[in-house]
């Protein structure tokens, strides 16, 4: 293990590239939560921020209110579950990738609900029309069988992947063919939709899909998703909020929040912010010769490095190790964020930079 003259600092507490939400809000979203504050307003969603907010999204999409319901939902287990269970009936399934959020993150949530999952083996962390039709050809001895119902993908994917517009596309055709609902957690959407290798809009992933979110927690609020729900399948949605514990009596508090996102480039100019740290971070990875674990293309980074160097850089950065490998190599992930401090991106750089080049010398 190389020693390092970047060991003599002083040392500070580890910057955290943990996830997307470390930090609290865009202050331009504090100020307008203090500017309207004090304004009496209706509750449970029905109040002129949050149908405000509903509109500027609605112009986002390209559609009208008689063609989608927009609802409000305080966190991103709540959008996937009540989504979920308002499409389902008892005996109906979901396919999903086994690393698809609602299969390893959410503490069976959608199980909770009687709903089965059949898992399918992503390619570079997405859904394909080859598993999809295999998956559903395998589940379909009924009444026996739990009725495969709904598809569950996520954009951008768990390993910072993102589907081209031809690949969701093709999966939309086939939902249709199979007779099956396609739906998108979109946690990350806006991240997806500003990559530089992305060739979709808000307008294409509405078109091309029955139901999905728009995450606001990772994109510089405070908390909150926008549901998008086509009005074919939004009838009851509402009762599923309230009887799941989402549907807030101070909605306004989302409302106001999606409002300013959506006001005018907010929401996008954040995620621009998140990928670019990341693709900086990733760059650098790169250009010393470290393997990755996929392509950097959102705000996740995947990159393989020594268990050594993983040590030395948990001395002063936070993240997660993402998956143990053989021959002493880990792959590492790095989250960046709307908040991303670029002057902390470029001192991770510059300690794995020294500390690469210390171990070739040694």
């Amino acid at each position: 293990m190389p020693s390092s003259s970047l060991c003599q600092e002083a040392p500070s507490p580890p910057y955290r590239f943990m996830d997307d939400y470390s930090e609290g809000a865009h202050p331009q979203i504090l100020e307008a939560l203090l500017r309207t504050n004090l304004i009496q307003q209706v509750g449970y969603g029905e109040d002129e921020y949050s149908n405000t907010a509903r509109q500027l999204i609605r112009e986002k999409i390209g559609c009208t209110e008689a063609e989608a319901d927009i609802f409000f939902a305080p966190s991103g287990t709540s959008a996937n579950l009540i989504s979920i269970a308002s499409c389902l009936r008892p005996y109906e399934a979901v396919i999903t990738c086994d690393t698809g959020h609602i299969a390893c993150k959410e503490a069976g949530a959608i199980e909770a609900t009687g709903h089965k999952l059949i898992l399918v083996s992503p390619v570079d962390g997405k859904m394909t029309t080859a598993n999809l039709r295999k998956a559903f050809q395998k589940n379909t001895f009924g009444p026996h069988m739990a009725k495969p119902r709904l598809v569950y993908i996520s954009q951008a994917t768990e390993i910072g992947t993102i589907y081209s517009k031809r690949e969701l596309t093709n999966l939309s055709l086939l939902c249709k063919e199979l007779n099956l609902l396609l739906m998108i957690d979109g946690a990350r959407l806006g991240m997806a939709l500003s990559s530089k290798k992305s060739d979709m809009t808000l307008k294409d992933i509405h078109e091309l899909t029955d139901i999905f979110w728009i995450g606001g927690t990772k994109a510089g609020a405070l908390l909150g998703e926008a549901i998008v729900v086509k009005k074919a399948i939004s009838e009851g949605f509402v009762f599923y909020l309230k009887q799941h514990g989402a549907l807030l009596a101070k909605g306004r508090i989302i409302g106001v929040q999606f409002m300013e996102l959506f006001r005018d480039e907010l929401f996008f100019t954040l995620a621009r912010h998140a990928n670019d740290m990341a693709e900086k971070i990733s760059a650098n990875f790169i250009e010393m010769g470290y393997e990755m674990g996929a392509e950097t293309v959102t705000n996740q980074v995947f990159p393989i490095l020594p268990q050594w160097l993983i040590k030395r850089l948990q001395d002063r950065f936070n993240f997660y190790i993402w998956e143990e490998l053989d021959d002493g190599l880990a792959s590492i992930r790095l989250v960046t964020s709307w908040a991303t401090d670029e002057f902390q991106v470029d001192k991770f750089n510059v300690w794995v930079r020294q500390l690469t080049k210390e171990s070739v010398n040694n």
